[in-house]
């Protein structure tokens, strides 16, 4: 049986992602998929960058990973760009929409938000029929593996919110977010269990991670850096709490 980590929305918070590192080690992952948004939020973009082209097999793009690739006026993503530099900026511009690979006989698609794009959001309490459509093959994806066949199982980040869903005979999940969580102030990825690239139906399993971390030690680290956006990133790294929600 193979491990396959499945991480996302790291956000440039080291100490998170140094810690799920550790955990999948010690789980002895296999392999290592991240679903993007690497960059943006916190102060270690550039360090992040480097330690998950160092670690993860596959990486897809984010929304994050898109934007900030991208000529901005926004002084908080000049900010983050300047800190990466033009080649890491360059190696987000080359990082694909999706991967597509078989697990003990069942289709596995991985996105970052949607089928239809990075900035695409669904959550987990969307209405069915949305929620149905991420296992649509679309321009952006094309068929399963260049064939006909649509997803069994789909997994993606982008909300920051872990859940596994089971909607007639498909099954949904989310890894939530490593260094950016909404749901409660640690880090979160997925482990996928089974037989990788096989397509005989055999026994696996999709399984939610939670990981603690040292949420001091990052707060210390924007502060250090005088990272814009400061508070508001504080706050959520403290209390899982999004920035633009009221309390």
């Amino acid at each position: 049986m193979d491990r396959i980590a499945i991480l996302s929305d790291i956000h440039g918070n080291m100490p998170a992602l140094k810690a799920v590192l550790k955990d999948c080690k010690e789980k002895q992952v296999s392999e290592i998929y991240c679903l993007g948004d690497l960059v943006g939020k916190g102060p270690d973009s550039e360090l992040v960058v480097d330690l998950i082209r160092e670690n993860c097999n596959i990486v897809i793009r984010g929304n994050w990973d898109e934007n900030m690739a991208a000529y901005s006026e926004w002084e908080t993503m000049k900010w983050h760009q300047s800190v990466l530099g033009e080649e890491r900026l360059t190696y987000l511009r080359s990082l694909r929409f999706q991967h597509d690979f078989y697990l003990s006989g069942q289709r596995v698609r991985l996105l970052h938000a949607s089928p239809e794009s990075v900035h695409v959001r669904v959550y987990q309490n969307d209405p069915l029929e949305k929620r149905q459509a991420m296992f649509l093959n679309t321009k952006e994806t094309g068929g399963f593996l260049n064939t006909d066949n649509q997803p069994d199982i789909v997994g993606y980040g982008d909300i920051h919110w872990s859940f596994i869903q089971y909607l007639r005979e498909k099954t949904l999940f989310n890894t939530g977010s490593v260094g950016n969580s909404l749901e409660r102030p640690d880090a979160s990825y997925a482990i996928l269990e089974g037989h990788l690239h096989s397509e005989k139906k055999e026994s696996y399993s999709i399984t939610i991670i939670r990981v603690p971390y040292d949420n001091e030690l990052a707060v210390q680290l924007a502060k250090e850096k005088k990272m814009p956006d400061l508070e508001p990133y504080i706050k959520e790294v403290r209390t899982a709490r999004y920035r633009g929600w009221k309390d």
